[in-house]
């Protein structure tokens, strides 16, 4: 399995239907997908094992072999565990020899390793592969299934539309609505296509499609998406869009094409193999051909076979297992300190970022409402306001509604209630015990004539009056991670250029939050499909990056697109939503802001040890090419060699578990 063909795959895989399939992909399909690149990774683990079984059965058993009638023997056995992690390794050079590709580290593998059994060095050309395979196998743990984007967003897509006929309801499916058609959505469930609202009223719930966490008012006349889900009374809704023109089909081809447009990372192995094969390839063919036309005696089976030598000792196995081995280290210690990185590509790119853009509500933000402030007028106190608009919202099924009662903390007499009135887009209005009580928004105060001071307040606010004499305002908002300004300080500290929010509420309270903790710019009240359309303009405007990346770090539904669009895609994983996880390439795991700054420390720290592994491996690559041309070194002697390169850049690589990467000096409680 090739490592760069299986990630690409993986990235492909949820959007490479036919178009008979309909938006998105079949569940049933995704899964089995899933399992034939699951049981494909476990047979390319069982035939390593029992190459390597076979090769120690060769090796114990060569010597009698050797010397006795039985001496073709080995020959199978050796070959038998050499098809088994090589087979695949000669094919692809095969391949890539007819395409043209002819100079990569699978040509100079299986040339070096075909010679080795010319000269009878059956053990060297079965090890030589036997580790190449190990290398590949940690590679693929690394990225083997990195990339399932568009199976979780199959969740927010209902798989069933109550249509009306007539008198009756019927179920359908909703690729089967058409446009004009009523569908009927009952309390708790998803609305399963874009319309307009024709009876009934009620909350729905938007977190799926805008990531914010306040429900919507809806009533008769106005629109609603697929996707949303209806938290109050029943809805009737008059379809306006087929299925796979909805909302949530939009989200959908934005993943799929976004992953589609997301190049992977070369890997350094590939592009240094470019130069060195072709090098060794060369070396090795002067080394067979030169001495014995121009050294006196020299002859040409003598100079071929250290010819062979060479290319068995030039084989890039340490190198290439102590690449993979640096990475695999700083992904373990990632995920000591709660970030989950999906491949050594993006933990390599986390080194160059040039610009991180964030989503606000559940990634900067807590994405909980909470009673953040209180100003009292008149000669009320803070607990005198939280009571009476406790009262007056008791009958309010309203997330802001919510906040209050819980900051008010005791229970409400809500049988002194009378004549409550719910105005929408407004407040409330009740009798409290025989006194009027208004709560709600400015406009409510203005509509009811209500002096009031402070009308231009950021975030959401609620008024509060006694019998029309105002008695002081309620701040309610979502409160900002305790570690979200120091984190965005560091990573200006470690060199990223820009830091920009993008979030879909309203633009003054995005302008708050973003004065707050220092971001360099902000977009507001953006769609998903808004989201990554303002992603593409921040990344063709990086001019001069000169290979620096970019960043997203979200955690809705709706940040998969963007997530699946960036360079590198980082989403939180504590509260944030399966597919922006699934759709990521970097999961922190307790959602706070200063784990990426963690991340980029550990991925700094992570390229140094890779850098002293390709130097080692080098090294002594080189001092053994150098060995092998003059006929000093074996080819037990290279393996050898190798073995130990591979243990020092092991013990190397482990020391980034023991490394303190922490991110902000403030932790957040």
């Amino acid at each position: 399995m090739d490592v760069s063909e299986e990630t690409c795959r993986a990235c492909r895989a949820p959007g490479g239907h036919d178009e008979s399939d309909g938006p998105g992909r079949d569940a049933q399909r995704a899964a089995q997908e899933a399992g034939e690149r699951e049981d494909g990774i476990r047979r390319q683990l069982g035939a390593t094992v029992a190459s390597g079984a076979l090769l120690i059965i060769g090796l114990v058993t060569e010597q009698a072999l050797h010397h006795s009638v039985y001496r073709l023997i080995e020959y199978p056995v050796f070959l038998a565990a050499y098809l088994l992690v090589g087979a695949r390794v000669v094919r692809t050079a095969v391949r890539n020899l007819v395409r043209g590709e002819v100079f990569d580290e699978t040509f100079l593998m299986t040339v070096a390793t075909l010679g080795a059994i010319l000269i009878h060095q059956l053990p060297e050309a079965v090890a030589v592969m036997l580790f190449y395979a190990v290398g590949e196998i940690l590679q693929d743990g690394a990225v083997g299934r990195s990339r399932r984007a568009i199976g979780a967003l199959l969740d927010i897509r209902p798989d069933v539309a109550n249509v009306r006929v007539g008198e009756k309801v019927e179920a359908v499916r909703p690729e089967d609505v058409e446009i004009g058609q009523i569908v009927l959505v009952r309390p708790g469930e998803r609305i399963p296509l874009d319309g307009e609202v024709i009876e009934g009223t009620s909350f729905v719930g938007t977190s799926a499609l805008t990531g914010e966490p306040t429900p919507r008012r809806v009533r008769p006349g106005e629109k609603v998406l697929a996707g949303m889900v209806n938290q109050g009374g029943a809805l009737d809704v008059r379809v306006e869009r087929k299925s796979a023109e909805s909302a949530v089909s939009r989200i959908l081809n934005l993943v799929e094409n976004a992953a589609a447009r997301k190049a992977p990372t070369e890997q350094f192995i590939t592009r240094f193999a470019r130069y060195y094969t072709p090098a060794v390839t060369l070396a090795a063919l002067g080394v067979a051909v030169v001495p014995p036309l121009i050294v006196p005696g020299a002859t040409f089976a003598t100079w071929v076979h250290r010819a062979l030598v060479l290319l068995v000792v030039s084989c890039p196995c340490a190198l290439v297992i102590s690449v993979p081995l640096g990475y695999f280290g700083g992904i373990g210690g990632a995920s000591r300190h709660g970030i989950l990185v999906k491949g050594a590509n993006f933990l390599d790119a986390l080194t160059s970022l040039h610009t991180v853009v964030f989503d606000k509500t559940g990634t900067l933000t807590k994405g909980v409402f909470r009673v953040t402030g209180t100003q009292v007028r008149n000669g009320y106190s803070r607990e005198d306001l939280l009571e009476l608009a406790a009262v007056a919202e008791t009958n309010s099924a309203h997330p802001i509604a919510k906040s209050i009662l819980e900051a008010y903390g005791r229970p409400v007499q809500a049988d002194l209630v009378r004549d409550y009135q719910e105005i929408s887009g407004h407040g409330v209005k009740a009798i409290v015990d025989g006194k009027e009580i208004i709560a709600g928004n400015d406009r409510l105060m203005h509509r009811e004539n209500i002096d009031h001071d402070s009308c231009d307040l950021r975030g959401t606010v609620v008024y509060v009056a006694v019998n029309r004499v105002f008695a002081g305002y309620i701040i309610i908002s979502d409160e900002v991670k305790p570690d979200a300004a120091e984190a965005i300080a560091s990573l200006k500290k470690l060199g990223v250029k820009q830091a920009i929010m993008l979030t879909g509420d309203d633009e003054a309270v995005a302008r708050e939050v973003a004065e707050r903790i220092g971001m360099d710019s902000y977009f507001a009240e953006l769609l998903p499909e808004e989201k990554v359309a303002r992603l593409e303009e921040i990344e063709s405007a990086m001019a001069g990056r000169d290979g620096r990346k970019l960043a997203f770090v979200g955690d809705g539904i709706n940040d998969a697109p963007v997530i699946a669009r960036a360079d590198v895609g980082i989403a939180m994983g504590g509260l944030g939503r399966d597919a922006a996880i699934e759709a990521a390439d970097i999961v922190l795991m307790d959602d706070m802001p200063s784990r990426l700054v963690t991340a980029v420390r550990m991925a700094r720290g992570t390229r140094a040890v890779v850098v002293q592994n390709i130097a080692l491996a080098l090294g002594v690559k080189g001092a053994f090419i150098l060995l092998g041309a003059i006929g000093v070194a074996t080819m037990w002697e290279a393996v050898f060699a190798d073995v130990g390169v591979a243990l020092l850049a092991t013990l190397n690589s482990a020391r980034i578990l023991r490394l303190d990467f922490g991110g902000c000096s403030q932790r957040p409680s």
